[in-house]
């Protein structure tokens, strides 16, 4: 016998396309600003302006929901990143000017302020989320780009690169140029071009293949 439940799990859920992005643009507010475990169905449908129902119609439950929204977000910062590698380091023709052209670049397409409090918000919840969302985050965004800058930089010819993926992460870590006693704290622009000229110095000091070219 049908019951009024079954029907409602039989049915697909739908809706118009515009009530869907309204949702996932209520939900990003929601979860960055107050974590996943502390959200709640009803606070993103207030922020959304639509009903609980309607929540429903789209999404099975709040993790399917968050799992939607931290995989819309990160891919957007993820094509803008993979945008600059295909841009900035393309054609090289000084390296050292090339690679901090593309960091300061980078250290900016990363800004996105919704998007950096979701990212802290999972840091800081990690082991209280659905761990396939975590995962698919990971997946769909840090590590897709890691994986496409190391390919990128061991494609150079100018460095040694060993591991692609370590070697992204290097670079990554020594461009932000973050203070460890105020992690976050905001730079001027003249602090974030001494960090990153700093940075690249430093990891062409590790990575460059100059020395190799110059032995016997």
């Amino acid at each position: 016998m049908l019951t009024s439940k079954n029907v409602t799990r039989g049915r697909p859920r739908g809706g118009t396309a515009d009530k869907r992005q309204a949702i996932l643009a209520g939900a990003l507010t929601v979860f960055a600003r107050d974590g996943y475990t502390r959200a709640s169905i009803d606070g993103i449908a207030g922020e959304a302006a639509v009903s609980t129902r309607t929540i429903y119609n789209h999404f099975k439950d709040k993790a399917e929901l968050f799992h939607s929204v931290i995989q819309t977000s990160t891919a957007r910062i993820a094509e803008a990143h993979l945008d600059l590698i295909d841009r900035h380091l393309g054609k090289i023709t000084d390296l050292e000017a090339d690679l901090v052209a593309f960091g300061l670049a980078w250290t900016v397409a990363g800004t996105d302020s919704e998007h950096s409090a979701l990212v802290r918000q999972i840091n800081a919840e990690a082991g209280h989320l659905p761990a396939e969302a975590v995962t698919a985050w990971q997946e769909a965004g840090p590590l897709r780009v890691r994986r496409a800058l190391g390919d990128r930089l061991a494609e150079l010819g100018q460095l040694r690169v060993a591991d692609p993926e370590q070697a992204a992460l290097h670079y990554s870590l020594l461009i932000s140029g973050a203070n460890p006693s105020m992690p976050g704290a905001p730079r001027t622009d003249e602090e974030r071009e001494a960090a990153v000229a700093a940075g690249v110095h430093a990891f062409l000091y590790g990575y460059s293949a100059r020395d190799e070219a110059l032995a016997p």
